[in-house]
């Protein structure tokens, strides 16, 4: 996101045609919320659609996440000196990234009970934005729509996000980080933490090595 372009929303940028995630709520508290991506002037291009609906909530799971992502979102805008937002009924437009960030907090508490719901928030809060980025797109490329719910990474999300016996993905991610900052360093606590709160993330290890801490991250945003 450009530091000096107009927002709207959840920095989503007030101009036609950008990418961006849109989140629908309608007035009826009885009625699910859906986040569809919209593709902007991308769509319809190369095979691109025009948007795609990524997730529909019933309206008590994104009660029990809509303020953990309003929080998160909140401060990383602030802290990139663009105004903050708040959820209200309609649509409510997200900056691309945060809007993938989103995806992966709907997906892993799609299915959950009320209970579970408040665990998952915080693991996802654990997480830093390339590691949502990340999951965001190893789940997108098999399971990335609204009927996906029991599919691949879909349903791994949920495990991972759900368990709160398992150690936090960020202390997973920090001991694999000090694992990845060496070149040739054998696989140690790092890896194995976050095999065992992700089965199927194995690939993690190769990718973060390549991009996240080594300054490799193809999407650079302000937030």
């Amino acid at each position: 996101m450009s530091e000096t372009s107009a927002t709207v929303d959840f920095g989503a940028p007030d101009r036609f045609g950008a990418h961006q995630f849109c989140v629908e709520i309608p007035a009826s508290r009885n009625e699910p919320v859906l986040i569809v991506e919209d593709y902007g002037y991308r769509g319809q291009e190369g095979g691109v659609p025009r948007e795609e609906q990524r997730a529909l909530l019933q309206r008590p799971v994104w009660s029990g996440i809509a303020d953990s992502a309003r929080r998160e979102f909140n401060a990383r805008l602030k802290a990139a000196k663009i105004p903050t937002s708040r959820w209200h009924t309609g649509i409510n437009r997200v900056d691309r990234l945060l809007g993938k960030e989103l995806c992966v907090l709907a997906w892993a508490a799609e299915t959950a009970s009320v209970e579970l719901i408040p665990v998952i928030c915080n693991k996802w809060a654990a997480l830093r934005p390339e590691e949502r980025w990340w999951l965001f797109t190893m789940t997108v490329a098999e399971a990335g729509l609204s009927e996906d719910t029991q599919r691949g990474w879909r349903r791994a999300l949920f495990h991972a996000l759900s368990d709160g016996d398992k150690p936090s993905l960020r202390r997973a991610m920090s001991g694999l980080q000090g694992v990845c900052a060496s070149p040739g360093a054998p696989a140690g606590s790092g890896a194995v933490a976050v095999n065992a709160c992700f089965p199927a993330a194995r690939p993690c290890c190769e990718w973060l090595s390549k991009t996240a801490y080594n300054g490799g991250i193809h999407e650079k945003r302000s937030v």
